[in-house]
């Protein structure tokens, strides 16, 4: 299948529905309010039902199956929308049932967690804003260093409850080990914050199986968020999500779709932004690598092609069926592709489908590193 995700639409279901999708985004939000009320009233209208639980006992945080990562809005994604557009499609994410969206201190810095907070405060007792400490930020900009001082927790929780516009954070990570700082004492720093009821629950990024069981036993975590998908699956083969299995602890995928090259509109060719896109400095995503890795997007595509799913819904469906713990939290800046994403719940595919899906790309060998040779010092695989 050669269609671009947003051709998507063009045989989605919405054809017919209230809710037109025209190509602009100011005029996809022209009458905001209304559309809004349309897409919760409209049958037509990708909307999430089920919920999914990720951590155990205390640790219980139920959230909806699909989440909405944030950072591209503002990050690391090359062009986006304006603020008043982003808020838009929170909205319509809000609308259509999404409950669990995740933004971090680094992803501006500070520029997203600002956004969740003029965009998302005023549905805090029907969604959830999790966020994330760690990368040291001074003066607004983030300086490659990690720090997880208890006081520089204590501080970034107070920072980000300020910014996020809550009382209480409803789940926060670390978003990168610190070398000099025992997990043990995160944690404990963590379960202190817990008891004065600023934090609610807490989770870990890019850590090793060794590393969640030692922070698991001073304070209860709730969630290891890690990269996950058809083109890396370490946490497969490293324990990661073995010890999430026996610990009780949800699992949440970040960049599900690969930075969007799962989603097959970005290849060779594809110009990022020089100002406000990382893609450019990762190996995997030099044109010789994309070139090389759209054989393993054409057997997604291939697979979809029969089942009626694009290669993105294919690549957040074979997750959603890996663990019921396991929340994918893809991100965009187009209802388009919002509206494809909620869609993926509604297939079902066996087993033994998906295991085909996965021994096919298995074969592909995976040209590229995922991350420079600094940023990989950064994860604890």
């Amino acid at each position: 299948m050669n269609s671009s995700r947003r051709g998507f639409l063009k045989t989605a279901a919405l054809a017919g529905a209230a809710l037109a999708l025209p190509a602009g985004l100011d005029k996809v939000f022209a009458a905001e309010k209304k559309q809004s009320e349309a897409s919760t009233n409209n049958n037509n209208v990708a909307h999430i039902r089920g919920l999914r639980v990720l951590g155990t006992g205390k640790a219980t945080f139920e959230v909806s199956a699909i989440g909405f990562g944030m950072m591209g809005m503002t990050y690391n994604r090359s062009q986006h929308p304006d603020r008043k557009q982003c808020i838009r499609l929170l909205h319509e994410a809000v609308d259509r049932g999404v409950t669990l969206f995740d933004t971090a201190i680094i992803y501006g810095p500070l520029t997203n967690e600002n956004l969740a907070g003029e965009g998302l405060s005023d549905f805090k007792d029907k969604i959830n804003v999790t966020t994330k400490f760690g990368h040291e930020v001074i003066d607004g900009k983030g300086t490659g260093r990690q720090d997880s001082r208890p006081q520089t927790i204590r501080r970034y929780c107070e920072e980000s409850l300020r910014r996020l516009r809550l009382d209480s954070l409803p789940m926060f990570y670390q978003h990168r080990a610190d070398p000099n700082i025992p997990a043990e004492e995160v944690a404990s720093t963590i379960d202190d914050l817990i008891k004065e009821g600023k934090v609610q629950h807490w989770g870990m990024c890019e850590v090793n199986a060794e590393t969640i069981r030692k922070a698991h036993a001073v304070c209860p975590l709730t969630a290891i968020q890690s990269e996950y998908h058809l083109m890396h699956r370490l946490v497969e083969e490293n324990g990661v999500l073995d010890a999430c299995r026996e610990l009780g602890i949800g699992f949440v995928p970040y960049s599900p779709i690969n930075r969007g090259f799962l989603g097959g509109c970005i290849n060779e060719h594809t110009v990022f932004d020089p100002n406000n896109d990382n893609r450019q400095t990762l190996p995997r995503f030099q044109p010789e690598a994309m070139r090389m890795n759209t054989r393993i997007v054409n057997v997604l595509q291939a697979f979809g092609r029969t089942r009626g799913m694009t290669s993105a819904q294919v690549a957040l469906g074979w997750l959603l069926q890996k663990a019921p713990w396991i929340v994918p939290i893809p991100g965009t800046t187009k209802l388009s592709h919002l509206e494809e994403n909620l869609r993926t719940l509604e297939f079902n595919i066996s087993s033994e489908e998906w295991k085909e899906l996965e021994d096919a790309v298995a074969a592909i060998p995976v040209i590229g590193d995922r991350y420079n040779s600094e940023q990989q010092k950064q994860v604890g695989h």
